[in-house]
């Protein structure tokens, strides 16, 4: 008896040859890409946060300028000088009695100069404060003025060893 022999395939007939004539050719299907991720919108926050942290962190640390104060020496307060008032004349027969005192550093008169001289703030003080007006001299603005414009002087003429002025007479007539 004649066996009969079958054979099963999972394609058709002349599908996946060249030329074959039987049945439609099929084309694959691609297959299907992968879907994009979106970006998480924390990861992008937390890398925004991580650079801007960094950039503070680099100015603080590296760029930030030092405060005025901070660039200054710090000078501990020393004996204050005190000088005689003197009379000033002001403009127009005005005159003004000037008394002052000077707060010394305390390394003040250490570099072999012995005790500082209250000359040099007097001669200062009648180029300063001689032939203004009565006006400049007793107001309080004007006042104020002169008297930061003479610790600059000071502290000018004394190379820093005068720490402040505080005046002690000043009547005008």
């Amino acid at each position: 008896m004649p066996v009969e022999q079958r054979v099963v395939s999972g394609q058709k007939i002349g599908g996946g040859k060249p030329g074959g004539s039987i049945g439609a050719r099929e084309t694959p299907e691609p297959a299907p890409e992968p879907p994009v991720k979106k970006r998480s919108r924390k990861l992008l926050l937390v890398v925004a946060a991580a650079v801007v942290l960094a950039a503070a962190a680099a100015w603080f640390f590296l760029l930030r300028g030092g405060d005025a104060e901070a660039a200054e020496p710090v000078h501990e307060p020393g004996e204050v000088l005190a000088i005689e008032p003197i009379s000033l004349n002001l403009a127009e027969g005005h005159y003004l009695r000037f008394g002052m005192t000077l707060q010394l550093t305390a390394d003040a008169g250490g570099s072999g100069h012995g005790t500082v001289d209250g000359s040099k703030a007097v001669d200062i003080a009648i180029a300063l404060y001689s032939g203004r007006p009565l006006a400049e001299v007793s107001g309080a603005e004007g006042r104020v003025a002169l008297k930061a414009e003479l610790l600059h002087r000071l502290e000018e003429a004394y190379h820093g060893e005068v720490m402040d002025v505080y005046l002690t007479n000043y009547v005008t007539q």
